[in-house]
């Protein structure tokens, strides 16, 4: 069993590829911050700088998209999230921040369940 710890909405995967069209390759990151900051934000790929205080959780691939998209959280953040599968979907209203889709009129949001005790298990979490 392969087990994703990141995956998207249909609705997400549209946006990306929209998004893609117009800044090229992409990757997202989710800080520990407050307000916007525990939102994912969407950069394009290499404008955010990740190091040892991030957690990279997985590629996210879009059907039409020539390059994965790689989703990164800050490691205090994940340490409370390392137990949930996340899904990235995408709602109107704008966000603040510099998140490529703020100026759509559209935010991207993180959705979670928590992982069933065989997939904590694939995981090594338990």
């Amino acid at each position: 069993m392969v087990v994703e710890k990141v995956s998207l909405t249909v609705e997400a995967a549209d946006l990306l590829r929209r998004l893609t069209a117009v800044h090229g390759p992409l990757m997202f990151h989710q800080s520990g911050g407050c307000c916007d900051g525990s939102s994912p934000m969407c950069y394009p790929d290499g404008e955010f700088r990740t190091g040892p205080a991030d957690v990279y959780l997985g590629d996210l691939t879009v059907e039409g998209v020539p390059a994965p998209i790689g989703f990164w959280m800050a490691a205090n953040q994940y340490e409370y999230w390392k137990h949930t599968q996340l899904t990235v979907d995408v709602v109107k209203g704008r966000g603040s921040g510099f998140s490529v889709e703020a100026p759509e009129g559209v935010r991207f949001l993180i959705r979670s369940r928590l992982f069933s005790g065989e997939e904590s298990s694939e995981l090594g979490l338990i």
